[in-house]
């Protein structure tokens, strides 16, 4: 009886097996299928959010080294300026070089501009401060020797890079006058 069991047994077995090398059925397929689609979904999902994050602090940063440059490049010049005719929103500075001539600084529509070319675009602001030896703040000149008189100018500017309308980058400087009224 032993020798029958084991041989019964072992069809018994070969048929599980058999029975069990079906493979897989639609809906276990269906199911693998929709978990990976969620989990690749994730996976996409993230690495979007992570790239357009670099993009926008690549824009940021380009924004910010432009403004910078732009700000240096006026403090220099102004710097230098022999002659300052001014408003609290332009300048307008001549150096007595063949070299430079008149040169102007402005706020037109949201850019700033150097004599008719755009320097900055989305400039929300641009201020300038004037002030005499004494540090007191020159209001509005009344006459060339209340220009002479200039020995300070203070450059306030802010840009919005992502166009908010709220700024993103403020820049200042105050420029202590060299050449002005030599």
């Amino acid at each position: 009886m032993g020798e029958r069991d084991r041989i019964r047994g072992n069809k018994l077995s070969n048929i599980l097996l058999i029975k069990n090398k079906n493979g897989f059925s639609l809906i276990e397929m269906m199911i693998v299928v929709a978990i990976l689609g969620i989990i690749i979904l994730g996976l996409v999902t993230f690495f979007t959010g992570g790239t357009r994050s670099w993009v926008t602090g690549q824009h940021q940063l380009e924004a910010q080294r432009n403004a910078r440059l732009s700000m240096d490049q006026m403090v220099r010049e102004i710097r230098e300026a022999d002659y300052i005719k001014y408003s609290s929103t332009s300048i307008l500075i001549d150096f007595h070089t063949p070299f430079h001539g008149d040169i102007s600084y402005s706020l037109s529509v949201n850019d700033l501009k150097r004599g008719s070319n755009t320097v900055i675009n989305n400039v929300l602001t641009l201020n300038f401060s004037y002030f005499d030896n004494s540090g007191t703040e020159i209001d509005s000149p009344l006459s060339e020797a209340d220009e002479s008189n200039i020995s300070k100018v203070h450059i306030d500017f802010q840009v919005d890079v992502d166009n908010d309308e709220s700024p993103d980058i403020t820049l200042n400087s105050d420029i202590n006058l060299r050449n002005h009224g030599l």
